[in-house]
């Protein structure tokens, strides 16, 4: 079994010891809201464990929910003046248009970057620059297919507006999908976000918009994978 290089100084670990932190490295943990969705299917599989077909699909169930929710670890770049993804997924869209009106951003079209999760996508949101929060706001709306264009403007969303410590205001949106029913946003109007950090959760698939400033440098396209907080979408102006 292969090693990671041990540190000058630190003890190596052996056996067991070593094994368990192969485990803890490889799979990720799960995000706190997959709890109530893995706990019921565990509890259908344990009160249904006499019955072979009842406890294999409760612990099939636990499992897929687990996947679902799961939440690894991520590095973003120490880059001055980057935006990363907010999100695993696809990059469907890389274009401009007006950001939402609630978000106070204008009625210019910006700069900017749609990434669509699929339920196999990692489904936590990433914080994609750093800054503080001006603006949180929610919008009820359709549910409709997040890989459409007018979903942006239709479908229920989550609208946030970060301004960075360089006075510049990046936008980012959840948006609701076929069979998304929940988004969740964690993050309030005066907080300190930092670049990378888990700030949401929509289940189960979704759209992510970024809106950048004018004169942002894009840097990536569309059919490209992006991955949360590590994914370098742009430039901001400087």
């Amino acid at each position: 079994m292969a090693r990671r290089p041990t540190p000058i100084g630190q003890e190596q670990r052996t056996g067991a010891a070593h094994f368990v932190e192969l485990i803890r490295d490889t799979v990720p943990p799960m995000h706190p809201a997959g709890l109530p969705f893995v706990a019921g299917p565990l509890a259908v599989a344990a009160l249904g464990r006499r019955h072979k077909w009842v406890r294999r699909a409760g612990l099939t169930a636990a499992g897929a929910c687990a996947t679902f929710f799961r939440h690894p670890g991520r590095v973003p770049p120490n880059r001055p003046g980057v935006v990363v993804a907010p999100a695993d997924g696809l990059i469907t869209l890389v274009d401009t248009a007006v950001p939402p009106a609630e978000l106070d951003l204008g009625t210019t079209p910006v700069p900017r970057v749609s990434i669509f999760l699929s339920v196999l996508d990692v489904h936590v949101q990433r914080v994609p620059v750093g800054g503080e929060v001006i603006e949180v706001v929610h919008r009820r709306g359709q549910f409709k297919s997040a890989d459409l264009a007018e979903a942006s403007e239709v479908n229920e969303r989550n609208s946030m507006h970060i301004r960075t410590p360089s006075g510049h205001d990046v936008g980012v949106v959840q948006i609701a999908g076929l069979i998304a029913r929940r988004i969740v946003n964690n993050a309030k109007v005066g907080d300190t976000l930092t670049i990378g950090d888990t700030y949401g959760l929509i289940r189960f698939g979704s759209r992510l918009d970024t809106y950048f400033p004018a004169g942002t440098e894009l840097l990536v396209e569309r059919g490209q994978r992006a991955v949360g907080a590590e994914t370098v979408l742009a430039e901001l102006p400087r």
